[in-house]
């Protein structure tokens, strides 16, 4: 397979298909190498054109608690008591940096959507 830069949705989708074959290639490997060209070549076309739309922290963090199927009470550890979290959830009070740092480790987000930066592009 001749690789090149990614031009149009199907070539992506190919390169897709071929790295789901190569997944388990070993480093250093004719079949290695083709692997990390192409993850490089998928990541490239994905930062250019797949731009993830800025999501305030309140509503990624209630998507996050939403698809691990937790309840307010399982963030009193982290956020503080009951009403406190109420407060927090519903963009009453601000969150801190250790907040911000629990959260990110406890709900596996990025820090960087938790503190509400302008857009976040796939890594």
């Amino acid at each position: 397979m001749k690789l090149t830069l990614i031009a149009n949705e199907d070539q992506y989708q190919t390169y897709l298909e071929r790295i789901d074959y190569l997944f388990d290639s070993q480093k250093g490997t004719p079949e290695g190498y083709e692997l990390e060209l192409l993850l490089a070549l998928v990541k490239l076309y994905e930062i250019e054109n797949f731009i993830i739309p800025k999501t305030d922290p309140i509503t990624a963090i209630k998507i996050r608690m939403e698809d691990l199927g937790l309840k307010n009470k399982d963030l009193i550890p982290i956020l503080g008591d009951k009403g406190n979290v109420s407060k927090i959830l519903q963009g009453k009070r601000s969150l801190n940096v250790e907040m911000i740092r629990k959260l990110s480790k406890f709900l596996s987000l990025p820090v960087q959507i938790l503190v509400g930066e302008e857009e976040v592009t796939p890594a």
